[in-house]
């Protein structure tokens, strides 16, 4: 099997996870390697998924680890059987390779919470507000990948219009909601928009108001997404030269912590969605 040529966020994290099974069993590779009779340089190129496994071998190597949680193991097999390519995958050098990975991470999770500050959560914008925001980027975009840009990021929305979608979570302070983007027309059919899509059974829309006050993590953004099981949820942040995932134990926690206490500062969802109202009126 020849080595990968790409290799994608989500098979680099199972690799991090064949790696953190290890190092909790307190083998090196080598040890590693004697225990499975191969080679030591295989379990690098699996842990840096130079190279594909087999979801057989996952198991194998769970079971030489002594790992016993079973609905983890079966969470990783799931990751290393799966052959998936996705429409993401049309856009492949095309655009950044954040991109694809955003949309993977989207396309498998069970559930996501996201916290904005001072934009509209990806998710829930209109065409015409996306439009406005990647007008904005420095150096500005052509035509051709202004429209790519735009068209990828509608095809992620998808995601939460499907027959099973997954549970959406956003806390959206204030200033993202008063940010016009596009002007007052646009502005406004945008909040209508996330109106319409808060009143969905399976989104929730909560505000933090200004008049709130100061609240843990109130300076960044934060994406959360919620794998097949709590060990395999992950973090993205966006970064000015890209974007970052989170994925270890702490972190995790942390940022559940986090986005907790912005649930329980943000106004309910019924009030939230008559907060909303009243900005909609007010253009």
């Amino acid at each position: 099997m020849p080595p990968r040529t790409v290799i994608t966020a989500r098979q680099r994290r199972l690799g991090a996870e064949l790696r953190r099974l290890r190092e909790a069993a307190g083998h090196n590779s080598r040890e590693a390697a004697s225990l499975l009779g191969i080679d030591h340089t295989k379990i690098s190129q699996m842990e840096t998924a130079r190279f594909g496994v087999s979801n057989e071998r996952v198991r194998t190597l769970a079971c030489a680890y002594g790992c016993d949680d079973q609905n983890y193991i079966d969470a990783l097999a799931k990751i290393a059987e799966d052959r998936t390519r996705g429409w993401w995958s049309e856009y492949r050098e095309k655009l950044p390779a954040d991109f694809l990975d955003i949309a993977e991470l989207e396309h498998h999770c069970q559930g996501l919470r996201t916290y904005q500050i001072a934009h509209i959560p990806g998710l829930l914008q209109t065409e015409d507000h996306i439009k406005s925001i990647f007008s904005e980027t420095n150096p500005p975009l052509t035509g051709f990948e202004l429209d790519r840009r735009i068209n990828h990021r509608v095809r992620r929305q998808l995601i939460l219009k499907g027959d099973s979608p997954p549970r959406y979570e956003a806390v959206i302070h204030e200033a993202a909601l008063r940010m016009q983007f596009g002007g007052r027309k646009v502005a406004r059919a945008q909040l209508e928009h996330l109106l319409a899509m808060g009143s969905h059974e399976h989104v929730t829309i909560q505000v933090i108001p200004f008049d709130a006050g100061g609240f843990a993590g109130s300076g960044q953004s934060i994406f959360y997404a919620q794998g097949d099981v709590p060990e395999l949820d992950t973090v993205q942040l966006d970064a000015t030269h890209g974007v970052i995932f989170l994925d270890s134990p702490a972190q995790l926690k942390n940022y559940r912590s986090l986005l907790d206490r912005m649930n329980a500062k943000a106004l309910p969802a019924r009030e939230s969605s008559d907060f909303i109202y009243q900005i909609v009126e007010q253009l």
